[in-house]
C-alpha cells in the first residue's frame, strides 16, 4: 500500500493491490483507501470480526482500518472500500537495517500465529506488507487475511522464506547485507540461491535444512514437474497442527538469529572526534535555529549517523528520514530509537550517490525515494566531501540534485583545509580534484540558492549554510 501520498500523481502499488486484482489502493485527499471485490470483502469481515484483529489494530500491529462508503477513483463501485491509518513515508526492505528486517519478520509471524487460532491465515507474507511509523514496524495489507482452509499448508511460507527468512540468514550467518539482494529482486532470493550461499558449513547453520535445502529440492521437483504441492498435503492429511508447529519454528529461528558484526567504516563515527567540543555545539544550535523556524512535514537528514541532528529536527516536524549509506550505523540507530521509544525518526539504509530506484514491474511497482517522499528540509552535513571525493560526483550535481528537492537545505562544507578531506585527497590522482575548494562551492551555490544564514565553525575547516530555493 502507498499510505504517504507524497507524490499523487505518481503510480503506486502494493503486490496486495497492484498484483491481486481483487483490490486496488488509492489516495484520496488526506486518506488512503482500498477497494475490495465480492470475495476480498467477504474475507475481511470474517478478519474483523475476529479477537486477533481486533487486538492488532489496538496495539499498533497493524494500520488502523475502517470500511466507509466511497467508489474508486475511475468511477468503479466496489464491494466495500476500506480507509486505512496514513503512514508518513513509505520504505522498503533494501532500504532496512538487519534489525528492522528482523522485527518485520516477527511482527508478520506473530500476527499469523494469533491469525490461525481463530481459522485466519494469509495468501502471502511479502515484507512490503510492513511499514515504519518511526522505530515501530506496522502491518498494513490487511486484505492479505482470508480464512483458513482445512488441509492447507501456509500459502505464505514461501514467500515469507524469500523476502524474510534467506535475507536475515545471509547476514546472520555470512555477513552478507541483504540490502542489494532485495534491492536486485522484488521478489526476494529464491530457496536455490539460499542453498548456494548457505551449504557450505551446512551444520552451523540452524534452520538451513528444513527452511533452505528441502525448499530447493521441492523447488527442484516442481519446475521438472514432478510435483503437485497442494495435492500432495492434501492426500498426506496436512493438519492445521502442522501448520502451527510451522509457524512457531519460524519464529523461534527468526528470534534467535544474531548479526555478530562489530566494525563499520562510520560505525565509531558518533565519537565525533574531529569536532571540538564547541564546534559541535555550535553545529547543533545552527541545525536547531533553521529547524525551529517552521514546522515541517518531512525532513530528509542525509548521511545521519548516529541520529544526534535528527533528533533536533524530529522536535520541530512530524517525519525525520534519517538516512545512513554504513548498514550497521543504521541499525545501530534503529535499536536506539526502538528502545527509548522515538516515533518522528524513520531510520533508512540509503547510499545518497546511488539511491533506490524504481523496482518491479515497468519501474514502478516500487518507486524510487524522490516519488515517495517530499522533504521540507534536507540535513547535508559533512556529507558534500564524500560525494565529490568518494564517490566522484562534481559538486555541481550534487547542488543541481539539492535544488531539484524544492526544499530548504542546511549544507555543511568540509573546506580543502578540512582533515577528512585531506585523507580523502590522499587517494586520488593529484589534479583530479582541484575544483574541490571553498570558493568555487560557494560560487555554484551563489548560482542555484538564496543564502539566508552561513556561519564559520571555530576549527577554521567547516563553514555552514542555511539554503533557501530561489524564488
Amino acid at each position: 500500500m502507498n499510505a504517504s501520498g507524497n507524490a499523487p500523481d505518481t503510480p503506486t502499488y502494493d503486490a496486495g493491490s497492484f498484483r491481486d486484482p481483487s483490490s486496488r489502493v488509492w489516495r484520496d485527499g488526506e486518506h488512503i483507501r482500498r477497494g475490495l471485490d465480492e470475495t476480498a470483502a467477504a474475507d475481511f469481515e470474517k478478519t474483523a470480526a475476529s479477537k486477533f484483529f481486533s487486538k492488532a489494530i489496538t496495539a499498533g500491529q497493524m494500520v488502523a482500518t475502517e470500511k466507509v462508503d466511497a467508489t474508486g477513483p475511475d468511477g468503479r463501485t466496489w464491494a466495500a472500500v476500506l480507509e486505512h491509518e496514513r503512514v508518513p513515508v513509505i520504505t522498503y526492505p533494501h532500504e532496512w537495517s538487519f534489525s528492522m528486517l528482523q522485527d518485520a519478520a516477527l511482527l508478520t509471524l506473530r500476527l499469523v500465529r494469533a491469525a490461525i487460532d481463530e481459522d485466519i491465515t494469509t495468501k502471502d507474507a511479502t515484507s512490503y506488507n510492513v511499514q515504519f511509523i518511526g522505530a515501530r514496524p506496522v502491518f498494513i495489507d490487511v486484505p492479505s487475511f482470508e480464512p483458513y482452509r482445512p488441509g492447507e499448508a501456509w500459502w505464505g511460507y514461501r514467500q515469507f522464506c524469500q523476502m524474510f527468512l534467506f535475507p536475515l540468514m545471509f547476514t546472520a550467518y555470512k555477513d552478507l547485507p541483504h540490502q542489494p539482494w532485495m534491492r536486485g529482486a522484488v521478489d526476494g532470493i529464491t530457496p536455490e540461491q539460499a542453498r548456494r550461499v548457505l551449504e557450505g558449513r551446512r551444520a552451523g547453520h540452524k534452520g538451513f535444512l528444513s527452511h533452505v535445502w528441502l525448499h530447493a529440492k521441492a523447488d527442484a521437483r516442481f519446475t521438472d514437474g514432478s510435483a503437485d504441492t497442494v495435492s500432495d498435503m492434501k492426500k498426506a492429511g496436512y493438519k492445521k497442527e502442522l501448520y502451527v508447529a510451522t509457524i512457531d519454528r519460524l519464529i523461534k529461528l527468526v528470534e534467535g538469529l544474531e548479526w555478530d558484526r562489530s566494525e563499520s567504516t562510520w560505525a565509531d563515527y558518533s565519537q565525533r572526534g574531529h569536532y571540538q567540543s564547541k564546534e559541535l555545539l555550535l553545529k547543533a544550535d545552527f541545525v536547531r535555529s533553521v529547524a525551529g523556524q517552521a514546522h515541517r512535514n518531512q525532513v530528509w537528514d542525509i548521511g545521519a549517523n548516529d541520529g544526534m541532528f535528527s533528533r533536533i529536527a524530529a522536535e520541530h516536524s512530524d517525519t525525520v528520514l534519517a538516512m545512513d549509506a554504513d548498514d550497521l550505523v543504521v541499525d545501530r540507530l534503529y535499536r536506539a530509537l526502538r528502545a527509548d521509544g522515538t516515533t518522528g525518526i524513520v531510520p533508512m539504509y540509503m547510499n545518497f550517490a546511488d539511491p533506490s530506484p524504481g523496482i518491479g514491474w515497468n519501474g514502478t511497482e516500487r518507486p524510487p525515494l524522490h516519488s515517495r517522499s517530499q522533504p521540507d528540509l534536507v540535513l547535508a552535513l559533512a556529507v558534500i566531501h564524500h560525494l565529490a571525493l568518494t564517490h566522484n560526483v562534481p559538486t555541481s550535481a550534487i547542488l543541481d540534485n539539492f535544488v531539484s528537492l524544492d526544499s530548504e537545505i542546511v549544507l555543511e562544507i568540509p573546506t580543502e583545509n578540512d582533515q577528512m578531506v585531506k585523507t580523502l585527497l590522499r587517494h586520488k590522482r593529484a589534479g583530479t580534484h582541484d575544483a574541490y575548494t571553498l570558493d568555487a562551492i560557494e560560487a555554484q551555490i551563489g548560482d542555484r540558492f538564496d543564502v539566508r544564514s552561513r556561519e564559520e565553525l571555530p576549527g577554521g575547516s567547516r563553514v555552514i549554510f542555511h539554503l533557501a530555493p530561489r524564488s
